[in-house]
């Protein structure tokens, strides 16, 4: 985990020592869902933003994997009050963890069994205290006593956090390799093809096997499916809905659905919706990785005698959206041009007239955008109704490049993204301080070019030499 720089606030829990370190990645890059689950890290009053948001324009980071959580009867209890809520409403109790204990659990999602992990922490949080376990973040540092606030976040830099989770997923593991085999063995098997009606008893591979050959429709091989009549229930209920299970669109009818999924090759499930991760036995075999990245680790060549030739790869490019607007680039110096003259904002000039650092560049940026997602003016704190508002008020007063005190956005709560996607932060730099105090230093020590025209009679002057005459006339 990456922490705020040498003498800010930022404390770190005992077994967990994490103020010494200074990561060049800002924090989030690290402990990626320790505030996407329930914040954007709220200010006080109205300032709150509780939900993750994200760009609606690109898909959020595969950083935020999606964890398998079975959805149990079991009581989620508060780690601190008798609040507890069933496991369906998890959201509800984070954000009751949040708002009135000042608590943020990371990577909600990587943790098999919230239930037990709950229960685990608040009999520890009743042994011991709160700040032995958990690193501690002082929001408006800078600010009066009075308007300070502490928030705790639980992860698994802690080793005995780390522990218990791996405890737990070993034991999901364990659970859903049972159940599968028990699976793979039943011979009471008993259901209707859902494309022909076809009946089918025995064993499960004999229906998903006719799916796949007679319908093109393949969810996967028999044996790397669990849970295998809830994963058929939930296909089900969304055709009887009438929707599309690649797609996810509603028709009118079971004729236009059949005919849609025919022609359009739609006979196959959307990877990419995660209510499917946990009929999948490869999401459940490492902690914290979803399937496509195990299964991109599997795709590679694992031959070391063989070179590797790189010609054709093209990489993915990183598209960010303006600060003001819903503009995009493909490259930075393009993004910063659009703001510069669609907007009049050089976050190039306030990088060199205010000598920001990177993290403070961090900070600018969240803040900016949060004031921007509010509607609200971050030069004169002015609320409007809507951005464009927002933005014909910047115009108008010329408050683009007019920043409020230091104090106002240099704050450790604008170490986390406002949008967790948000690719604008991964392009920023250091201060070109760095970059010229070689070429000035450089500057100080005169250069002297040594006269070579003469090259005997340097040698005959050289101390060398002269050390080794003195040397023979000794001898």
């Amino acid at each position: 985990i990456a922490s705020p720089h040498r003498g800010e606030e930022a404390v770190s829990p005992n077994g967990s020592d994490i103020s010494g370190l200074e990561l060049r990645l800002p924090l989030w890059s690290v402990v990626p869902s320790a505030l996407v689950d329930q914040l954007s890290l709220p200010l006080t009053g109205q300032d709150s933003i509780l939900e993750p948001l994200c760009f609606p324009e690109r898909p959020a980071c595969s950083c935020s994997a999606v964890g398998v959580q079975s959805g149990g009867a079991e009581l989620l209890v508060c780690l601190f009050c008798s609040e507890s809520v069933p496991t369906q409403q998890k959201d509800a109790l984070l954000r009751h963890l949040l708002l009135e204990h000042k608590l943020v659990i990371a990577d909600v999602k990587l943790i098999a069994d919230l239930a037990k992990y709950l229960l685990y922490w608040k009999g520890r949080f009743m042994e011991q205290s709160l700040t032995d376990f958990c690193s501690v973040i002082k929001t408006n540092s800078t600010g009066p006593v009075e308007k300070q606030e502490e928030y705790f976040l639980l992860c698994d830099v802690l080793p005995e956090d780390r522990l218990f989770r791996e405890k737990l997923q070993q034991k999901r593991l364990e659970e859903v390799l049972e159940q599968q085999q028990r699976e793979r063995e039943d011979s009471s098997f008993h259901r209707l093809c859902m494309f022909c009606s076809e009946e089918f008893t025995g064993n499960r591979s004999s229906m998903l096997n006719h799916m796949a050959r007679e319908h093109s429709f393949s969810i996967g091989l028999p044996d790397n499916i669990v849970y295998c009549d809830q994963f058929l229930d939930t296909l089900q209920d969304k055709l009887d809905n009438l929707q599309c299970l690649y797609c996810e669109k509603t028709f009118r009818d079971k004729t236009t659905l059949k005919d849609h999924m025919r022609k359009k090759a739609h006979r196959r499930i959307n990877a990419n919706n995660h209510e499917y991760d946990r009929f999948y036995v490869i999401n459940y075999l490492e902690l914290g990785k979803t399937w496509e990245e195990v299964q991109s680790e599997d795709d590679r060549e694992l031959v070391e005698d063989e070179d590797d030739d790189w010609s054709d790869w093209r990489a993915h490019p990183l598209s960010a959206v303006c600060l003001f607007c819903e503009h995009q680039s493909e490259t930075m110096e393009q993004i910063y041009t659009h703001m510069k003259e669609s907007h009049g904002f050089d976050l190039h000039r306030l990088k060199t007239e205010l000598n920001l650092k990177f993290y403070q560049q961090v900070k600018l940026v969240n803040f900016i955008r949060r004031q921007i997602h509010q509607s609200r003016c971050y030069g004169c704190q002015q609320a409007f109704d809507c951005r464009a508002d927002v933005l014909r008020h910047l115009e108008a007063e010329g408050h683009m490049m007019a920043l409020p005190e230091a104090s106002a956005w240099d704050q450790p709560q604008y170490y986390f993204p406002t949008y967790e996607n948000d690719a604008l932060l991964c392009t920023l730099s250091d201060s070109e301080e760095d970059e010229t105090d070689t070429t000035e230093h450089s500057e100080d020590v005169p250069v002297i070019a040594e006269d070579i025209s003469n090259l005997r009679d340097i040698r005959q002057s050289s101390v060398l030499d002269q050390l080794l005459r003195s040397r023979a006339s000794c001898s």
